[in-house]
């Protein structure tokens, strides 16, 4: 499940950095403030669902595409970069791939393998949601034009925008996807992206824009913690998510109070 799904679902985590880590790590970069997140915008043609997303919406659109796939045993050609926090060796070789994995220089170690695979629908989807706990997964494939993600092949840098200085057309070019325009497709998409939106959409719509956007009012630093940067991981931030999608030239606006 995508983090922010999750985290409109349960808002107020108990323990986000036992219990929620594949959510708490999109958040422990912030300080107080207001801060730009991620963004999402979904087309509809007759034939085709067309998904254009920021990063950290690259997870959810590779996956929606790999689930449309009907065949459980498709094997897929991918190839992009694995960026992790950790040492995902042991992880990968439990899926049966002996990436190479290179180790960063220096105090703070980063982890990046490059990857070029076949790989089949099962496995894809089960990798995907394993990696959400501590890994970018940034990867590209084709089966037909209406079966494709294309994703770029570096994490972009943190945006210091402000909120209203947003670029979103610039941010939502990091990764794009095709799937076929089915009832069951676009069901998919809507429970996905924009579950708490579903009801306000209207009938025909044929374009929406998701913006994210958050602010951290309260930061709680660990007791017994001298190291800076995990003070800084093991942080819980306190604040407000605003959701706001632009359809049919109306903005609808939703708001949740969170503890990550």
């Amino acid at each position: 499940m995508h983090f922010l799904k999750e985290l409109i679902e349960n808002p107020k985590l108990e323990n986000p950095t036992k219990n929620n880590m594949n959510i708490h790590r999109h958040f422990y970069r912030y300080s107080k403030g207001d801060f730009i997140g991620p963004a999402i915008k979904i087309s509809l043609s007759s034939s085709k669902i067309s998904m254009k997303g920021s990063h950290e919406f690259e997870d959810l659109i590779t996956e929606l595409v790999v689930n449309s796939i009907s065949n459980n045993k498709q094997v897929l050609d991918i190839k992009g970069n694995l960026f992790s926090g950790v040492d995902i060796n042991k992880t990968l070789r439990e899926y049966g791939l002996n990436w190479d994995v290179k180790q960063s220089k220096g105090q703070t170690k980063n982890y990046k393998a490059a990857i070029i695979e076949k790989i089949n629908k099962e496995t894809l989807l089960k990798l995907i949601d394993v990696l959400r706990a501590n890994s970018y997964f940034l990867i590209s494939f084709e089966l037909n034009p209406s079966c494709k993600v294309v994703t770029k092949k570096n994490i972009p840098q943190p945006s210091k925008k402000k909120v209203e200085e947003d670029d979103v057309n610039k941010r939502i070019s990091f990764c794009t996807g095709n799937i076929e325009n089915t009832n069951d497709n676009l069901k998919s998409v809507i429970e996905n992206i924009i579950p708490d939106f579903a009801s306000d959409l209207p009938k025909n719509w044929k374009s929406m824009v998701l913006l994210n956007n958050y602010k951290i009012t309260d930061i709680e630093l660990p007791k017994d913690v001298k190291d800076s940067r995990m003070l800084r991981i093991l942080a819980i931030r306190k604040g407000r998510l605003s959701r706001s999608i632009e359809v049919d030239s109306e903005i609808i606006e939703k708001q949740y109070s969170f503890v990550v």
